[in-house]
């Protein structure tokens, strides 16, 4: 799924490459994956005809499930069989029994083992259960089994943040075989999204070493999500280096490196491609290569020269334009045309120039928030904005939230609701039955383990108590509040399910309802568990099927893209940006507070340390500081939107 409104701007001429290995880009990890998993098949019947046997190395993670949903779906309806198939993973947690919610060992089987005919005997997986005195044996006999069944034919390999393949962290040597490895501090901050908690992540892994990896005949790196495009820069165009294990891939005669757009951004021929060859100048382009230009060299757009357009790769932009100053004001210009007070447009006024239309005056307006905070987090402001404005403004919640809610809240709450019984003289049978389940399995529960059906339930309440604090503080009525709870979402575990029927449905429900002229969504896909790239699918779904069956309402819809708490647009990606003032701002902040279960230190923190109100504040303060830097006007912070042609 590829969040770019227009084309992103390759090369039309490339005269060399930054790329020390290939790399395909894909619009979408789903496309990448099902190529993937053909290509397996093709290698798994190729086998088959000559009577061989194949042997795969397998990964976990997010990015090869989409592999795994294509190969079983060619073993349902394909007839394609596994039964030749010798498979190797690459890496177990340390320790980890098979049978807990984060093993590997489970994962496989959700995914993959329990679906198609591979023979128990040839799945081979690093054990986490041994004993520490048992390991280096066990190690020295998994690579004795890769050998013994001729080595890897195709092995599958995400990347991490640390530039890790398998749990082959930095400083990883490039001869390295099946060891037991220490987790680097980011990847265990990284885990945290299927451990709960960060003290219950395990400091150490048993994984295939880098030697074993490049033995492998062909290797497909995937990655997927602009939380990896820094990354897979490093692994991609630097040099070979034990600080980035992934580099090492430079030296494999056949791997192939596919990514979509997102994680492909910071690749030069994305960033930058004006510095590797002849560009296919667009607007879009033209404006990305002068924010640059004023980046780099300090200026202000208006004060660039045509020096600095000559000394940085630009001067084929001043052959195309006669000058600096004519490229500057097209720039400029383009860049304050997307500031507004207004964002639902500016009422009686000429909105040639302006991001937003004029008509109707009082738009309806959905604002989707994937989860119970995203919409205050993001847009805030503009959300106060569109109320104060008088726009008939909803805003829907698409899930519950209700892993991000700590144990201890929920305990709280049930205690509450028990004292509240007494002092009322309320007996509600049902009532004390559950409470009893409720709090019986808090005091038992363990690590890692799931929450039962009637805890999420009160956690998904607690969400939705706060969730509509946050609504009626920035002016809503409770009836212009919607919670969607979409199924996908509810699986109790951060591993979700894939988008469905039921999904699309619900959303299609809300919008044929409300008819809108604005909608509004989460387009941030460095979202660590996945849940905003599904939310975002099912709105593009149900966008799609309502203008492929003519509906009115649709011609006069427009729908923008914000950013979470993870990441922002680009500058020259914005289309339309919100200033606001220091007591906007304040005023957002307080809306975000409303949401006290995940203030302090929330479940699913990510890597970023800091508060969500503390990462959107500095978040918009640093939008408006790039655009000060680019000569515009000087405002205290600002929301950015992209919109998406649909």
């Amino acid at each position: 799924m590829s969040i770019q409104p227009t084309p992103s701007p390759f090369l039309k001429y490339q005269y060399k490459s930054c790329e020390n290995i290939p790399v395909k880009i894909w619009d979408d990890s789903k496309s990448g994956c099902n190529h993937v998993a053909r290509s397996i098949a093709l290698a798994i019947r190729q086998k088959q005809q000559d009577g061989e046997k194949i042997v795969l190395g397998l990964a976990t993670g997010s990015s090869p499930i989409k592999v795994y949903e294509e190969l079983v779906r060619l073993h349902r309806e394909e007839g394609l069989s596994f039964k030749n198939v010798v498979t190797f993973n690459l890496d177990e947690y340390y320790p980890m029994a098979p049978d807990a919610q984060q093993s590997y060992v489970r994962f496989m089987k959700e995914y993959l083992f329990d679906h198609v005919d591979i023979p128990k005997e040839h799945i081979h997986i690093p054990d986490g259960a041994l004993a520490m005195q048992d390991v280096d044996a066990f190690c020295r006999q998994y690579e004795k089994k890769i050998q013994e069944h001729g080595g890897i034919d195709i092995q599958i390999l995400g990347i991490g943040r640390t530039g890790h393949i398998g749990f082959n962290e930095p400083g990883s040597w490039e001869d390295s075989k099946t060891r037991l490895v220490r987790l680097d501090n980011l990847t265990r901050r990284d885990a945290i999204k299927d451990f709960i908690r960060e003290e219950n992540v395990p400091y150490r892994a048993i994984t295939m070493g880098i030697g074993t990896i490049m033995s492998a005949r062909t290797i497909y790196l995937m990655a997927w999500g602009s939380h990896k495009a820094s990354i897979v820069r490093e692994a991609v165009e630097g040099s070979i280096n034990p600080s980035v294990p992934a580099s090492y891939l430079q030296e494999h005669p056949n791997v192939k490196v596919y990514v979509d757009e997102p994680a492909a951004s910071d690749l030069t021929r994305f960033k930058s491609p004006w510095l590797i060859g002849m560009c296919a100048w667009t607007d879009d382009l033209i404006c990305q290569a002068v924010v640059w230009l004023s980046q780099t060299t300090g200026k202000p757009i208006l004060k660039l020269t045509d020096e600095d357009y000559a000394e940085h790769h630009l001067g084929e932009l001043i052959m195309e334009f006669d000058n600096a100053y004519n490229i500057n004001i097209k720039i400029f210009n383009r860049l304050q045309h997307t500031i507004t007070g207004w964002p639902g447009g500016k009422p009686n006024a000429d909105d040639t120039l302006r991001p937003e239309r004029a008509q109707p005056a009082k738009k309806r307006v959905i604002i989707f928030s994937p989860h119970p905070d995203d919409d205050v987090i993001s847009m805030g402001g503009t959300f106060l904005r569109l109320v104060e404005q008088g726009h008939d403004v909803h805003v829907a919640y698409q899930t519950s939230g209700n892993i991000a809610v700590h144990d201890h809240d929920a305990r709280r709450f049930m205690e509450f609701i028990s004292e509240f019984e007494v002092k009322v003289g309320i007996n509600n049978e049902d009532l004390q039955k559950m409470k009893k389940k409720v709090l019986k399995f808090l005091d038992n529960k363990q690590p890692n383990q799931p929450d039962i059906d009637e805890v999420r339930f009160i956690k998904g309440l607690i969400r939705r108590g706060e969730a509509r604090a946050g609504a009626r503080f920035c002016g809503l009525a409770d009836d212009h509040i919607h919670f969607l709870d979409l199924p996908f979402y509810e699986t109790g575990r951060t591993r979700k399910k894939p988008m469905g029927e039921a999904d699309i449905e619900i959303v299609t429900q809300l919008l044929e309802t409300i008819k809108p002229h604005q909608v509004f969504a989460a387009g941030d896909l460095a979202d660590p568990h996945g849940t905003h790239a599904v939310c975002l699918e099912a709105i593009f779904e149900s966008l799609r099927r309502q203008k492929e069956s003519g509906r009115p309402w649709i011609k006069d819809c427009w729908l923008w893209l914000y950013r979470g708490a993870w990441h922002e647009w680009a500058i020259h990606e914005v289309e339309m940006a919100i200033p606001l003032s220091p007591q906007q701002l304040l005023k957002k902040r307080k809306a975000i507070f409303t949401h006290q279960s995940q203030k302090d230190q929330p479940p699913f923190p990510g890597e970023d340390p800091r508060e969500f109100w503390q990462r959107a504040e500095d978040r918009n303060r640093d939008t408006a500081s790039m655009y000060r830097k680019l000569g515009l006007a000087e405002y205290e912070a600002m929301e950015a939107f992209r919109r998406w042609h649909f």
